[in-house]
């Protein structure tokens, strides 16, 4: 069975919108929330042995341009460039009442900030599609959600493997 997983979308870019109609010719992304939250879905069920146990989970995913990321970046990470994804993790090691909270109400797992403006420059240099690259930018994000990280070239390369593997599950093949 798939976990539960309530995905709180936000698309703060210039010049994109979501699959709202809209009579200005403005670029829609090309990912509906149901294909966002089934996409999440899976690859939960794939990381189930990383996760803490929970009735469900919840993710907020925010769609940037590159000027709302570098704010971002410089006040979270003191990189004041633009980047592509930023994850912010809410699990605490030792948070107290966990296992009390987590059997009652969904368990955040943080947010995930992709940059569209950098998401088509990178898919445009991989030569693959906008759609390709979002799901490679969000997957690394939960992985940095569920703890992963990448200080060293071996942890990198583990990090990317599993991101392959999240991207096959969804009939994404992409070469890492």
């Amino acid at each position: 069975m798939l976990p539960q997983v309530e995905l709180f979308i936000e698309y703060c870019c210039q010049g994109f919108l979501s699959e709202i109609p809209t009579d200005e010719d403005i670029p829609v992304l090309p990912i509906s929330e149901q294909t966002w939250e089934t996409w999440f879905s899976k690859w939960l069920e794939i990381l189930t042995a990383e996760l803490p146990p929970a009735l469900s989970y919840e993710i907020g995913l925010r769609l940037t341009d590159d000027d709302q990321i570098q704010e971002l970046n410089a006040q979270y990470r003191q990189q004041n460039k633009p980047t592509d994804v930023l994850a912010f993790a809410a699990l605490e090691t030792d948070f107290p009442y966990f296992e009390e909270i987590s059997r009652s109400q969904p368990l955040y797992l943080g947010d995930i900030i992709v940059s569209i403006d950098t998401a088509q420059r990178q898919a445009q240099h991989q030569q693959h599609s906008l759609i390709t690259e979002l799901a490679w930018l969000t997957s690394h994000g939960l992985l940095h959600l569920l703890g992963w990280d990448h200080p060293d070239e071996k942890s990198l390369l583990r990090m990317l493997e599993k991101q392959v593997t999240l991207l096959e599950s969804i009939g994404i093949i992409i070469d890492a």
